[in-house]
């Protein structure tokens, strides 16, 4: 049975939302994303969810009823923390550009009566500033909010960030308000980014998101793993695995100690955007020990960290939600490189008890070895922990949808009171808006 949120929209109609995620590197947003999208339609079943988005692999990834997406020419993070193409031959203000217009093309057809936008006040260079001028000026009973994580980088590189792209100035100009998937127990953006006054009374913070079950139960994955009640399995990640190559490395350097003992059973998973000749590499180095199995990718991550009794992963938003949704045993490695929020949300976390963590700089064989033989010495759970009591705040799906629901509201009422917008040509107005940012 599907849940319906007891709060729903007053009018029958079709509303209309844009989810702007611009993914740029590992499948963290997508998966955010679509998580959000899925409570959404569950709870508002009048809502039509077109999402826009440069993840390489959403394709791969099941879409909820009720949702659709426009996939834009990929973009990836240059070693200067730059952009650059990940696919097209192509200059990249080139496919900025293009990116930019099929935004706008999207937002004029569409007609969103909500946009939220993931991160990036004004998208991945810029490329969302045509758009927001669009919708300013001929449809301003739209309602623009920005969704943040937790943690974005560290503080003073974030300030000046925020500060040389004009972010404040934009949310001042542009959006209704900002909602935070964390909690100031954590990390206050509002504190740590020093968010102006009028900012801040327009922050929300939501909490973690908190993770559906997989597809299949913990005995489910054991038993096709061939586990036995008494070993315990460690479930090793990265994401979308592109910057996990070493925490592989170093793990299968340990396994000469580790595999002593006769109950651990290790699975793999590398991630779809590992480079294949790195995968492969690693496949073989696995190879020679028996009982560890592996995988490329896996859409139904949740499944396999629920049959785990412990995990080692990387510190990603995603995955320290679906760590904290089943409530695991983990050791995080997280990347510090080119920016710090994964590790200081590992610090953080760990400062509260809810995993243990070793910078990657520390995490060698004999340290990961260490730290390993005390996590694997706790007897293997019966059962699986879904649904068992968080350690933290996990409300932030239905604490979004409520605050959804009441922009919604005041988005209708908008249209009701003041019916009237703006005419329009689409070709004037793509051509004053891209002149505006380009």
């Amino acid at each position: 049975m599907k849940r319906r949120h007891p709060m729903h929209l007053a009018h029958q109609d079709i509303k209309r939302l844009v989810f702007y995620s611009h993914d740029t590197f590992g499948l963290g947003n997508i998966r955010r994303t679509l998580t959000i999208c899925r409570y959404l339609r569950q709870s508002i079943p009048d809502l039509s969810i077109l999402i826009v988005s440069g993840s390489p692999m959403i394709h791969s990834f099941r879409i909820p009823e009720g949702v659709d997406y426009i996939k834009l020419p990929c973009l990836t993070r240059t070693e200067s923390n730059g952009y650059g193409s990940k696919f097209l031959r192509e200059e990249t203000a080139n496919l900025v550009k293009l990116r930019s217009e099929l935004i706008l093309c999207a937002m004029m057809n569409f007609q969103p009566d909500l946009i939220i936008v993931d991160k990036k006040p004004y998208g991945v260079e810029n490329e969302l500033q045509p758009a927001l001028t669009y919708i300013k000026t001929h449809h301003p009973q739209t309602k623009v909010t920005l969704l943040l994580r937790d943690i974005l980088d560290g503080p003073s590189t974030t300030r000046a960030i925020w500060k040389k792209h004009g972010y404040f100035e934009a949310l001042k100009a542009h959006y209704d308000g900002v909602f935070i998937l964390g909690t100031p127990e954590v990390f206050d953006p509002c504190v740590e980014y020093d968010f102006p006054d009028d900012l801040k009374t327009k922050t929300q913070f939501c909490g973690y998101l908190r993770r559906e079950p997989g597809r299949q139960t913990r005995e489910q994955i054991r038993n096709s793993l061939g586990l036995k009640a008494t070993d315990h399995m460690v479930l090793v990640t990265a994401g979308g695995g592109e910057d996990g190559v070493q925490l592989f490395q170093t793990y299968l350097s340990s396994m000469a100690r580790l595999s002593k003992n006769p109950h651990l059973q290790t699975v793999l998973i590398f991630g779809p955007e590992m480079p294949q000749e790195v995968r492969q590499a690693l496949e073989h180095q696995a190879k020679q020990w028996p009982r560890i199995s592996t995988l490329s990718f896996s859409d139904d991550i949740m499944s396999y960290l629920d049959a785990a009794d412990t995990a080692v992963s990387m510190g990603g938003y995603g995955t320290v939600c679906e760590l904290l949704s089943l409530n695991k045993t983990a050791l995080i490695v997280p990347r510090v490189h080119p920016v710090e929020e994964q590790w200081i949300r590992a610090q953080r976390m760990a400062a509260l008890g809810l995993f243990q963590t070793l910078h990657p700089d520390d995490c060698t064989p004999e340290t990961l070895t260490r730290t390993l033989e005390s996590l694997v010495s706790v007897k293997p759970a019966a059962t699986s922990s879904m649904g068992q009591p968080a350690p933290i705040n996990l409300n932030a799906l239905p604490e979004l949808t409520l605050a959804i629901i009441n922009l919604l509201m005041q988005a209708s009422w908008s249209r009701i009171t003041s019916p009237s917008e703006k005419p329009f040509s689409p070709r004037h107005v793509f051509h004053q808006a891209a002149l505006q940012s380009f």
